[in-house]
């Protein structure tokens, strides 16, 4: 039995993201290790999961800021004497600060596994700050001499990472995304939009609901969703953000400030998206920067149109007027605009929710999972 260990920074990565893969490679009669910092995890994860999944957990203080040397240093230790102790034979890393460590300690192990690299986005891309391309290009195309393969989920980065020099017989590959369970997402598609309020009812208008399902972080972006709900002043459109993170006090604040307790509402981490996603009209999806965003195409797969912005990740699947808004210039009342135009509207966000399905469809995982499978089988 071959062993295998899966690198990322945070501990709920791999159960929230990466399970597919995991399947794979039990089926090529692999052990899988999990080394990951678990005191740092954005998202719910068991060590029941864990378990009911054949996951080996080792807890490695690997820091989300790449600039705390002293902890990511001891990481690296960890990570290298993991490596030599398990007798691991292929490294599949993710995340940046992940990604960084565990390729650095494969190299300099006693072992030297094979290694794959998944660039969830790469953290220089177009328009992005010149300090960025001067720190993580740089990284990166250094690293890419000690990785055997990179699997990226966007054009854009396929295209960078081709022109990187990887270890001998190194490839690249590209996904649509960690995969996308159709099925799961398309049955909230059902009988989604809400039945009108009843004759004689004293609301008087229905409740058109946004709905964002998204860590709380400053490239999330939350509050120019929020300041457009407040430059519209409507009693009918209300907002629901499910997920966790540091901005969470800062949005609250906000929320308050605007007076929009009534219609905004923090909701907190969700581990069933799609049943939040069958109650509502619209998903927004404002981040400044994605490598592919998986959240907006689970809302695409239950019939959802989507208000996003425009960057390298949504460029793979928004069309827009065809499945939704996209919103380039990065103002409120772009989004205010957006989305007076489908809660105004329940035959545009119906075209829009159907041609949403048909997008989705391209990203479902039968489409991840038959690279993956070629990519571990030539490792494992």
């Amino acid at each position: 039995m071959k062993q295998v260990l899966l690198v990322a920074t945070v501990g709920g990565f791999v159960p929230q993201f990466e399970l597919n893969d995991v399947k794979l490679l039990r089926e090529m009669n692999c052990e899988v290790h999990y080394a990951a910092n678990f005191d740092c995890s954005v998202y719910n994860v068991t060590d029941e999961l864990l378990e009911e999944n054949n996951i080996i957990k080792h807890d490695v203080a690997i820091a989300k800021n790449p600039f705390n040397v002293k902890s990511n240093y001891r990481a690296y230790i960890e990570l290298k004497s993991l490596i030599d102790k398990q007798n691991i034979e292929l490294v599949h890393c993710h995340t940046p600060v992940g990604g960084v460590i565990a390729r650095v300690a494969a190299a300099r192990s006693k072992r030297k596994p094979k290694v794959i690299y998944t660039a969830h986005g790469f953290h220089f891309y177009k328009g992005s700050s010149l300090l960025s391309w001067c720190t993580y290009y740089f990284v990166e195309r250094i690293l890419a001499r000690k990785t055997d393969a990179i699997v990226t989920i966007n054009e854009e980065d396929y295209i960078h990472a081709r022109k990187f020099h990887l270890k001998k017989g190194g490839k690249v590959y590209k996904i649509p995304g960690v995969g996308l369970r159709m099925e799961r997402f398309r049955k909230a598609s059902v009988n989604r939009y809400k039945e009108d309020i009843q004759p004689g009812s004293t609301v008087g208008k229905k409740k058109f609901k946004l709905v964002t399902v998204a860590e709380l972080n400053k490239n999330k972006n939350h509050q120019i969703v929020i300041e457009a709900i407040a430059r519209l002043g409507r009693d009918d459109i209300y907002y629901e953000i499910y997920g966790g993170g540091p901005y969470e006090k800062y949005l609250r604040e906000l929320i308050d400030r605007l007076k929009l307790g009534k219609y905004v509402q923090l909701k907190g981490y969700t581990q069933e998206p799609e049943r939040v996603l069958r109650k509502a009209d619209c998903f927004v999806f404002p981040s400044f920067r994605e490598g592919l965003g998986m959240a907006a195409l689970e809302a695409m797969a239950c019939g959802l149109p989507v208000i996003a912005n425009d960057n390298r990740g949504t460029r793979e699947y928004m069309r827009d007027g065809y499945n939704g808004i996209v919103c380039i210039s990065g103002k409120n009342e772009e989004y205010a605009s957006a989305i007076v135009r489908l809660a105004d509207s329940k035959e545009t966000r119906e075209m829009m929710g159907r041609n949403a399905i048909n997008t989705a469809k391209k990203f479902d995982i039968k489409h991840t999972e038959e690279t993956m499978r070629q990519v571990y089988s030539t490792f494992v």
